[in-house]
């Protein structure tokens, strides 16, 4: 969880300062806006945590291999994300979106308190790209993910800043 602390907190950093004109402004049709991705990040965040009580046991007949999440942060990897976690197109605040994050951080750092090591690492669930993902490789694809999306906010805030 600590890698994810200081990715949530490299986040923080990218957005402060914009306006709410600017988390939602247009840079090219067919581009989230920043306000999209942050509301993807939640989407994501509290899906997966939602997930978790659905996750499976691991056992010899069915394996986990361990996969190379940090992979993730792959920009040249095109990516869909599935409907469910595909943002709406209506404007949100920036105050707004980071209640939002906080909020599933909470849950998903509650989640980490109250669980066993060995119920992560124990536990599985299907991913769109890598598969199967234990519980613990979960937690640490979410940190990558915010990774990956916070250089896609890097590049929105440049185009609108011109």
């Amino acid at each position: 969880m600590e890698y994810n602390r200081k990715v949530r907190e490299e986040l923080w950093g990218v957005i402060e300062g914009l306006t709410d004109d600017q988390i939602n402004r247009v840079v090219e049709e067919g581009k989230w806006t920043i306000g999209q991705v942050l509301e993807h990040l939640y989407l994501t965040e509290k899906n997966v945590v939602q997930s978790f009580s659905e996750a499976k046991q691991i056992t010899e007949e069915n394996p986990v291999k361990l996969r190379k999440v940090h992979l993730t942060t792959d920009r040249t990897q095109r990516v869909n994300a599935p409907k469910f976690l595909v943002p709406s197109s209506r404007q949100q605040t920036l105050e707004q979106l980071k209640e939002k994050l906080k909020q599933s951080r909470e849950n998903l750092e509650n989640f980490m308190k109250d669980t066993s090591e060995d119920h992560l690492n124990g536990k599985y669930m299907p991913h769109p790209f890598f598969e199967k993902l234990t519980l613990t490789q979960w937690v640490e694809f979410l940190a990558y993910h915010e990774k990956r999306h916070i250089a896609q906010i890097e590049e929105l805030k440049e185009a609108i800043m011109i």
